[in-house]
């Protein structure tokens, strides 16, 4: 079996991974390291920096992922930086900024980087368009997941069940690009 260290923190991450690498017979272990992050308007050099770094200091095949909310009233706001957003001002803060917004469109964008030992980084990328609600709504989840109903669905990403969500996930759709690649491989690498 392929086997492959997922460096992340978010065991809600983890399991959503988990639930598609399983499909295509791949074993997937979190690397509980830290991070190193470089701050960038680019989700893909994030995660591909972050992973060539774990992938040489430890040794083995790393993937990292790294995803952002863009909300377009807000000029694409917080994209990259959400995972700071929701650090400080979290889901009510954004329904604030959004207060007497009537258009609200928003997507969120995953990228998954994947780097070996001796290689670079390939990045694999998925994305979910959708709205924010007008209110938090779910107990599921996790970050934005409250306030983000996708395209095709009434129910936020909070009220959906890890498999459902991997039905509409920008996360689901990028690391499937990536499992589906990671199996036609298997063995060559």
């Amino acid at each position: 079996m392929t086997e492959v260290y997922f460096l992340t923190s978010n065991l809600g991450k983890l399991r959503e991974a988990s639930l598609i690498a399983e499909q295509y017979g791949i074993s997937l272990r979190q690397l509980p390291a830290k991070r190193i992050e470089i701050q960038s308007d680019d989700l893909a050099r994030i995660s591909a920096f972050s992973a060539r770094v774990a992938a040489r200091k430890h040794h083995v095949p790393v993937v990292v992922e790294d995803a952002g909310l863009f909300i377009e009233a807000l000029g694409g706001f917080p994209g990259p930086y959400s995972s700071y957003v929701f650090k400080t001002i979290g889901v009510n803060g954004i329904l604030k900024l959004m207060e007497g917004v009537r258009r609200r469109e928003a997507y969120f964008l995953s990228v998954v980087a994947y780097c070996t030992p001796k290689g670079r980084s390939l990045i694999f990328k998925g994305r979910v368009d959708g709205y924010i609600a007008s209110e938090v709504r779910g107990t599921g989840g996790f970050g934005f997941d409250p306030i983000f109903i996708p395209k095709g669905d009434t129910r936020t990403f909070a009220e959906m069940s890890s498999r459902e969500k991997n039905l509409y996930s920008h996360r689901a759709k990028a690391f499937t690009k990536f499992f589906s690649w990671l199996a036609e491989r298997r063995g060559n690498l």
